[in-house]
């Protein structure tokens, strides 16, 4: 992979910052962390460079000093909302959260539902919480949020929230994705503290959109796709541009609590020591950037990433068409289309050629392999091994896996584990390739260069199943899939328009 990103100057200027905001507000900050401590993978996908544990790696200078508030939506709770890149749900990212925050020598103090409103699931979820051992708080819906100031910051608004007990200088509040709430916990301990008689500050912590960069610099658009689903927009911030006469991209949620931010703040400070959104954040990430061209590259296939996957989710009977269209306007202002991404050219055209399912993945150097679907192999798994091969000098017609250990394989999966498609996944494959390497000098040079996957894009004609889609994922391949079921009005496939013809 090319890297556009300086991460260890990020590392650097980031931590630098963020101690001085720390000693700007003397011993008490609560510091929202937007996007996710660790596990950042679509900063790593934009900012080819990034690693995806840079935050992590920052803060473990100040675990001594610091907390972790983890913060979940009752509403999530409720609708059993998935992390996609992870594919686990929010609840149970909670705990994964926890023990991955613990096993670095991070404390976790406590966890706090909000968006509460008497969701029975919530209840359920808070009781295996502190059954587990864990604080648990409630921080409930606030009529008029963000808006009606004068009751948000009200022993009925705030002041209703149960108090979280803290007691380390830097308490960073996280979540497992956007939406949750993080902010509103921040703003209801301001309040709280200032009752009991404690001064306490706030900070942002949020890498995208990038503040530094234009409002459509196609990272930040990326930004836009990734939260297509809470319908976030990129904005120029208003209140930084009367205060400075400067430029900074923020985005509407920050904007629209502002006032909220700013109220409190006089109430209890006299003064905000913030003039726009764009003050309360630290962020630092567009002054690392060390080549655009690669990291707009990069985001205009994350743009792409996001529409197929808003697509798949729509033809497996979700009910987001809002979510596809809002990401094909954001490919029209990024000046893309599908066709962009050369890998999904190539797989359709291989499957126009031989009207079966068919996947290609452009390499990092450029090269396009395409594979179709066969009676041994689905399109994914050969085009694994095609990859393999040209990555590893081996000639195209060499087979790495013969068909006498194929076949036994497809025997087992049909007749006793009762499958209904003998052909072999991409992990099944991955497995006969080792059991061959101890004795094939071939089998053994291909596994060799499964690295070199890491940073290509792939695509295919089909939707691909679960397993074969976690394997390109730990891989590090950028997958895209054309959705086989219901699509969104206006959708055509290259087979809808051979029959249109």
């Amino acid at each position: 992979m090319k890297h556009g990103f300086d991460n260890e100057k990020y590392l650097k200027t980031q931590s630098e910052h963020i101690k001085e905001r720390i000693a700007k507000f003397g011993n008490k900050l609560y510091l929202e962390l937007g996007g996710k401590l660790f596990d950042d993978h679509h900063a790593s996908r934009v900012l080819p460079g990034f690693e995806p544990d840079s935050k992590l790696r920052m803060f473990a200078q100040l675990k001594d000093q610091a907390e972790i508030i983890i913060v979940i939506s009752a509403e999530d709770i409720e609708r059993n909302k998935v992390r996609q890149d992870l594919g686990i749900t929010y609840d149970m990212d909670v705990l994964r959260l926890r023990d991955e925050f613990m096993k670095r020598g991070f404390m976790v103090g406590s966890v706090v539902v909000t968006h509460y409103n008497g969701q029975k699931s919530a209840d359920a979820y808070r009781q295996k919480l502190e059954h587990l051992g864990i604080p648990v708080y409630y921080h409930y819906l606030i009529d008029g949020y963000p808006t009606n100031v004068s009751l948000i910051a009200s022993d009925e608004g705030f002041g209703k929230n149960e108090y979280v007990k803290t007691s380390r200088p830097l308490v960073i509040v996280t979540a497992p994705g956007p939406g949750s709430g993080k902010m509103a916990v921040c703003l209801s301990q301001l309040y709280n503290e200032h009752q009991r008689g404690v001064t306490a500050g706030y900070a942002k912590f949020e890498t995208f959109p990038v503040w530094s960069l234009p409002l459509k610099h196609a990272v930040n658009i990326a930004y836009e796709a990734a939260t297509a689903d809470l319908n976030d927009v990129n904005m120029i911030d208003p209140f930084h541009l009367e205060a400075y006469g400067k430029t900074a991209i923020n985005y509407n949620r920050d904007i629209e609590i502002f006032p909220v931010l700013n109220a409190l703040f006089e109430g209890i400070y006299g003064e905000n020591p913030y003039k726009s959104p764009t003050d309360m954040g630290v962020n630092m990430v567009g002054f690392c950037i060390s080549d655009d061209a690669i990291c707009t590259e990069a985001s205009r296939q994350e743009i792409i990433r996001r529409y197929f996957t808003a697509l798949g989710h729509f033809a497996e009977g979700a009910d987001n068409e809002s979510e596809v269209n809002k990401i094909k306007l954001l490919m029209k202002q990024a000046r893309i289309s599908p066709e962009y991404r050369r890998a999904v050219v190539a797989a359709r055209a291989r499957q126009d050629t031989s009207e079966k399912p068919a996947s290609a993945i452009e390499l990092n150097d450029g090269t396009l392999i395409t594979a179709e679907s066969g009676d041994l192999l689905g399109s994914s798994s050969a085009l694994l091994l095609n990859a393999l091969k040209h990555l590893a000098g081996i000639d195209h017609d060499v087979k790495l896996i013969p068909q006498s250990l194929i076949e036994p394989i497809q025997h087992t999966k049909t007749d006793y584990l009762r499958s209904h498609n003998p052909r072999l996944h991409t992990d099944e494959v991955l497995v006969a390739l080792s059991v061959l390497s101890p004795n094939d000098e071939n089998s053994r040079k291909a596994l060799e260069k499964l690295k070199e996957l890491r940073g290509c894009e792939m695509h295919s004609t089909e939707m691909l199943g679960e397993v074969d889609r976690k394997i390109f994922k730990k891989l590090g391949v950028g997958l895209t899939c054309d959705p086989s079921k219901k699509r969104p009005s206006g959708f055509v496939t290259p087979k809808d328009k051979r029959k249109a013809e």
